[in-house]
């Protein structure tokens, strides 16, 4: 049985005030004439921690990271009144009852490096990719080489937010960079994405073009087990194009729509599309490569499984690449149309995707801020497509793509670098919309908690979820 992780309930420091940035004159005048703060000219110079916004947008809250969390923040889950915010050392259950006064209910140190979240019901998975010498919470750190180094996902019981219980461990090849969730009636399958294998890896042996397949039955998740590790890439993936961050080694990262059957996986150098009907047996269906890609980091399917917004991170999200010089088609999104339609009786799956458009956000970063694109998801307008995404020290941007060729910014948030003399990694890793705001995971800054005020968004404020992973894609 794992050791139980440290809970702390220690209350942090209150939210910090933070100044807005006062607009110049130039978007006065603009806004005069009837233009929005997103359709301006690109802006530079925001100073350390102020911050540039569009007026739609609201900064409801902040919570800075708790004592014990000062690696940075990752990914989100939400499940009734809480959000879960993942972080390099373990952790955090912040209750969001009241959105403008969000409190920490639990922080769990409990470290492993990337800190992938998902939910379900009572049951958190949470990715662990950096080697532990064993996998208690409180193990120290080893290194790829130690066939007995644990890297995989940890099982916590959250029946009680206040009192998470670590209750399982399953050790994947190569860890876990990140997870996606397929829930069944009786078990929960996990997508386990990871990569980076070595010669020199006992649980890490190239050449891995794979990814793992954790079933956790959910009456006794203390059996959670690797029950398969379909191939991929059998003939290998792309390798060999110029200015690829790392070639195809399995994914970074999978999202699933299961009522539509399909995934769409992100997988460094190839985008791809899978038929999911059968959970342990994903078939890929159709593959896509672009020559401004340097690195396959996310997808969302549009609402009606019609199109995908894949994501690139430029420089591994490490570099400031929001710049005249990077340009617009590089370190952005690229929108493909899909026509999909998954196996069915003697029928094989099928799929097709053409490339629609590129989108970026408009605005320039500094040198010194890291900024690329990074994990967003849809706002549930029925039937429409919006998408608020994180862009690093680029802000959070609420992006239109209803017309999947004229992608087009609607609202945004930025703050100032968080040095203005040396590159540190800061700003916003996910940012996701949830019962009526958007949540994001500063990587320094703690939790940001966003409303938006857009009449073309006002539908979604009907949309109610009791739980919800963006990585698990529904239809509104």
């Amino acid at each position: 049985m794992p050791r139980s992780p440290r809970v702390s309930t220690r209350r942090p420091l209150r939210r910090r005030p933070l100044r807005r940035r006062v607009l110049s004159t130039a978007v006065t005048l603009l806004a005069a004439a009837g233009l929005t703060a997103s359709a301006l000219p690109a802006q530079a110079g925001t100073p350390v921690d102020e911050i540039d916004k569009s007026d739609n947008v609201e900064l409801t809250a902040n919570l800075p990271k708790p004592e014990g969390f000062e690696p940075t923040n990752s990914d989100l889950a939400f499940t009734g009144d809480h959000v879960i915010v993942g972080n390099y050392n373990g952790f955090v259950i912040h209750d969001v009852s009241e959105p403008s006064e969000p409190e920490i209910t639990a922080a769990v140190l409990c470290p492993g490096g990337q800190a992938d979240v998902s939910v379900s019901g009572d049951l958190l998975y949470f990715s662990v990719e950096y080697p532990r010498a064993n996998d208690e919470c409180g193990a120290p750190e080893s290194t790829p080489e130690d066939p007995e180094a644990f890297e995989g996902i940890r099982v916590f019981d959250i029946s009680d937010k206040a009192n998470p219980e670590y209750i399982a461990s399953v050790r994947t090849d190569c860890g876990s960079h990140t997870n996606s969730l397929i829930q069944g009636e009786e078990s929960d399958y996990i997508y386990v994405s990871s990569y980076a294998p070595s010669e020199k890896y006992p649980n890490c042996q190239p050449p891995h073009d794979k990814i793992s397949v954790v079933e956790v039955p959910k009456d006794d998740p203390q059996d959670a087990a690797v029950v398969a590790q379909p191939v991929l890439f059998p003939d290998g993936g792309n390798e060999d194009q110029d200015g690829l961050l790392r070639p195809t080694q399995g994914c970074h990262d999978i999202t699933v729509y299961a009522e539509k059957g399909l995934a769409a996986g992100a997988c460094m150098g190839d985008g791809i599309i899978m038929d999911i009907s059968d959970p342990l047996q994903p078939e890929v269906i159709e593959t896509v490569r672009d020559e401004n890609f340097a690195f396959w980091h996310s997808a969302t399917f549009t609402n009606k499984a019609d199109g995908v917004i894949f994501t690139d991170e430029l420089g591994g999200g490490g570099a400031a690449t929001c710049n005249a010089e990077v340009g617009p088609e590089r370190g952005a999104d690229a929108i493909y149309g899909l026509k999909a339609k998954p196996a069915k009786g003697e029928r094989p799956a099928k799929a097709e995707l053409t490339f629609k458009s590129y989108y970026k956000i408009p605005r320039h970063q500094g040198d010194t801020e890291n900024c690329v694109a990074h994990n967003g998801s849809l706002i549930p307008v029925k039937g429409e497509n919006y998408f608020v995404q994180a862009w690093y020290q680029g802000g959070v941007s609420v992006i239109d793509f209803n017309d999947l060729e004229n992608p087009k910014e609607i609202a945004y948030f930025d703050r100032g670098p968080v040095s203005d003399t040396e590159l540190v990694r800061g700003g916003s890793w996910s940012a996701y919309y949830y019962n009526g705001y958007v949540y994001s995971a500063e990587r320094t800054r703690g939790f940001d908690v966003l409303r938006l005020d857009d009449e073309r968004l006002d539908r979604a404020e009907k949309v109610r979820f009791d739980e919800l992973n963006p990585q698990n894609q529904v239809r509104y």
